[in-house]
């Protein structure tokens, strides 16, 4: 991954923040990442998309609808496996507005051979996320808009979540400021955002390097505890 910009807390030892978000992340989750309770509320359905997403659209596959040009099954197999995850990580305006969008060919086509780049392309991720983002705010449009922070970064996390991360802005951004970490959010996606993204997840992964956190589906899972209305 590329070096990321630093973004920190105060470097005296852990500020207050981290320790009071460790706090309640352990309050509720004893034994931290490992803690049967998280596995079964946080962990196991992101997992179990993650291996859906693998099974349908991995690599090997996704290169081989690429060359059969089957786009629209491409974007019929991506939403599909995101619709059946046990908990929706987008809300149903951007379900809504996504399946307009890829109903057309032109819009399958643009949605499929950008998101295959994005993950497996060539270039730095810096590249990859502009021309993602790039896409994804050139496809139809109805009614609502598809370039929202959870459509641009909900089939990265999925497909990569060793590399990439899920941005609910709402929640993340009340997570920073009780981390007391400096998000630079913006509302329209855009690669400093999502390094500044990239830079908190670091963060965390830093400061619970103890807890063991395996990927980015342990650090989100850790950000949403932080700023979710359900904890």
């Amino acid at each position: 991954m590329e070096r990321l910009a630093q973004h920190s807390p105060a470097r005296r030892g852990r500020s207050s923040g981290p320790l009071r978000c460790r706090r309640k992340f352990l309050g509720y989750f004893p034994k931290g990442f490992r803690d049967p309770d998280y596995q079964e509320t946080e962990r196991d359905y992101k997992v179990a998309t993650h291996q859906r997403w693998v099974e349908e659209l991995g690599e090997a596959r996704f290169a081989e609808l690429i060359r059969e040009r089957q786009y629209e099954e491409i974007a019929r197999r991506a939403a599909r496996v995101e619709q059946r995850s046990q908990h929706s990580m987008i809300f149903s305006f951007e379900k809504m507005a996504l399946r307009d969008a890829i109903r057309t060919p032109d819009g399958a086509r643009a949605f499929a051979l950008g998101l295959h780049d994005y993950l497996h392309g060539t270039g730095s991720l810096r590249d990859r996320f502009e021309r993602w983002v790039s896409v994804v705010g050139s496809l139809p449009r109805r009614q609502t808009r598809v370039l929202t922070w959870p459509l641009v970064t909900v089939f990265g996390f999925i497909a990569q979540p060793r590399q990439h991360m899920f941005l609910k802005p709402t929640v993340t951004r009340t997570a920073a400021r009780a981390y007391g970490f400096d998000f630079r959010y913006e509302s329209r996606p855009r690669w400093e955002v999502y390094e500044s993204l990239l830079a908190f997840a670091a963060q965390v992964r830093r400061d619970t390097q103890d807890l063991g956190p395996r990927d980015m589906i342990d650090l989100q899972s850790f950000i949403w505890v932080q700023g979710s209305d359900e904890y």
